[in-house]
C-alpha cells in the first residue's frame, strides 16, 4: 500500500458557474503539480455547494460533496470539455431557505441565509491550506469573501465572456469565438440559400467580446453589443446594404444576450433571479429577428426579408477545448502553484499584454470589464473598429 504524501499541505479545487472548456486542463494542471510538489488534492464537488452541503462527520457520505484527486483521475479529464467536479451557481452567502442543506435546517430558516460560516467549518474539517477557485466574477466574488474572513485563496478566472476584470483573458474565451465562427460559416449555406439575414444569439451579459471578436474576424457584418443601446432602424438599414453587395444576398448580425435596444433593457426568460441576482437572459435574438423583418418590408416595397434566427448557446459552451483553452489553462494551474510554493495568497492568476502576471484577487469585485465602445466599437456602422493594431493584444479588446 502506497504511503499517503502530505508534506506540504491540503490543496482545495473548485469550478462554479458555467461550464466551458478548458475547466479540465486546468484542474489537471493545478493536481498534477501539486501532487509532485508533495500536496494532497482535493475536488470540491459542484462548485461552492459542496462546501454548503458537507456533513462535518467522519462517518458522513460526503462523497457527492468532494473527492480526492489523483493523477489518474485528472489525466483522462484533462483532455475534455466541461468539468467533471460539476459546478453550480451556489452563493453560499444568499442560500434560500428551501436550499439549505437538511442537517442545517433548524438552524437557518431566513428566507436567504448567510451560511458563510459553515464554509469556514468545512473547509477547516477537510484540513484545507488553499482554495483554487475557478470561476466568472460570480464566483470569484464569494472567493473573495473568503479571503477576508481568512482563507488562503488563489483564484483562477473562467468565463467565456471574457469580462474578469484584471485580466485580459479567461479560461473559455478562445473556444467560444472559435465555436461562433465555425456555427456562423455552417450556416452561411441556409442564409445564402434562401437570401435572408441571419441573426444569431450569443453569450454576453454586459460584456460584448463574444459578439465583437468573432465580428472582426469576419463572421458576421454587424454586431450589436451591451454596452451601446442601438437602433434597429438603423440596424435594418445596415444589413439591407450588406444583403445588397452580397452575390449570395444574405447578411449575419450577432447579437449579445444583453443587447438592448434604444429605449429598451435587456430581455429576461423570466423575472426569477439565481444566487448572484442574475435573471436568466433570453430573448433579445427573437426580438432583433421580428423586428428586422417588419422594418425590412418598409424599406422593400412592403415585402419583408426573411430571417433565420438561432442561439448559439450551449452549442459554444459545449466539446473539447481548442489549442489556447488547453495551454493557458495549464499555465493557470502552474501560476497558482508558483504562488502556493512562495507562501503567497489573495491573487488573482492572469494574462497581461501577452504575460503570464497576477493581481490581488479584489479586482474583481473592484472594477468591471467591458468594451470601450470609444475605442473598439464603431456605433454609426455597429461594428468594431479595424485600425491601430500595432501592439495590441491577441485579443484586441481587453482589459484596460
Amino acid at each position: 500500500m502506497s504511503k499517503r504524501i502530505n508534506k506540504k499541505g491540503k490543496i482545495a479545487i473548485l469550478t462554479g458557474g458555467g461550464d466551458v472548456p478548458g475547466l479540465n486542463p486546468a484542474i489537471r494542471a493545478v493536481t498534477i503539480r501539486a501532487l509532485r510538489e508533495g500536496f494532497e488534492v482535493i475536488g470540491i464537488r459542484r462548485g461552492w455547494l459542496g462546501l454548503v452541503d458537507m456533513i462535518r462527520d467522519e462517518k458522513a457520505d460526503n462523497s457527492q460533496c468532494y473527492e480526492v484527486l489523483t493523477e489518474h483521475r485528472v489525466n483522462k479529464a484533462g483532455r475534455s470539455g466541461g468539468t467533471f467536479l460539476h459546478s453550480s451557481r451556489t452563493n453560499p452567502s444568499r442560500v434560500t431557505n428551501w436550499n439549505v442543506p437538511d442537517h442545517l435546517q433548524g438552524k437557518y430558516n431566513e428566507p436567504r441565509n448567510d451560511l458563510t460560516s459553515e464554509v469556514l467549518k468545512n473547509l477547516e474539517f477537510l484540513g484545507i491550506d488553499y482554495l483554487i477557485p475557478i470561476g466568472g466574477d460570480d464566483t470569484l466574488s464569494y472567493a473573495v469573501r473568503l479571503y477576508q474572513e481568512g482563507v488562503k485563496v488563489v483564484a483562477i478566472p473562467k468565463t467565456m465572456d471574457n469580462d474578469v476584470p484584471g485580466t485580459d483573458y479567461c479560461i473559455g474565451f478562445s473556444t467560444c469565438v472559435t465555436r461562433t465562427i465555425q456555427i456562423t460559416n455552417n450556416l452561411r449555406t441556409s442564409a445564402g440559400s434562401h437570401e435572408r439575414f441571419m441573426v444569431l444569439e450569443v453569450f454576453g451579459r454586459y460584456a460584448g467580446f463574444t459578439a465583437m471578436l468573432p465580428t472582426m474576424a469576419g463572421a458576421a457584418n454587424r454586431c450589436v453589443i451591451p454596452e451601446y443601446k442601438f437602433k434597429i432602424e438603423d440596424l435594418t438599414k445596415l444589413l439591407l446594404e450588406d444583403r445588397t453587395k452580397n452575390p449570395s444576398k444574405y447578411s449575419v448580425v450577432l447579437v449579445s444576450e444583453g443587447a438592448m435596444f434604444e429605449g429598451g433593457e435587456m430581455v429576461f426568460e423570466s423575472d426569477i433571479k439565481d444566487a448572484y441576482g442574475h435573471a436568466k437572459l433570453g430573448g433579445i435574438g427573437d426580438l432583433v429577428s421580428a423586428k428586422l423583418k417588419e422594418h425590412s418590408a418598409n424599406c422593400s416595397k412592403g415585402r419583408p426579408i426573411g430571417v433565420i434566427n438561432q442561439k448559439l448557446g450551449y452549442l459554444v459552451r459545449g466539446g473539447d477545448p481548442d489549442a489556447i483553452d488547453s495551454i493557458v489553462p495549464m499555465a493557470y494551474g502552474n501560476l497558482a502553484l508558483d504562488l502556493i510554493l512562495k507562501g503567497i495568497h489573495g491573487r488573482l492568476v492572469a494574462l497581461k499584454n501577452g504575460r503570464y502576471d497576477n493581481l490581488p484577487i479584489e479586482v474583481v469585485i473592484d472594477s468591471k470589464k467591458i468594451v470601450n465602445v470609444k475605442k473598439h466599437y464603431n456605433t454609426e456602422r455597429l461594428r468594431p473598429f479595424y485600425k491601430s493594431f500595432e501592439l495590441q493584444p491577441l485579443f484586441i479588446m481587453t482589459s484596460e
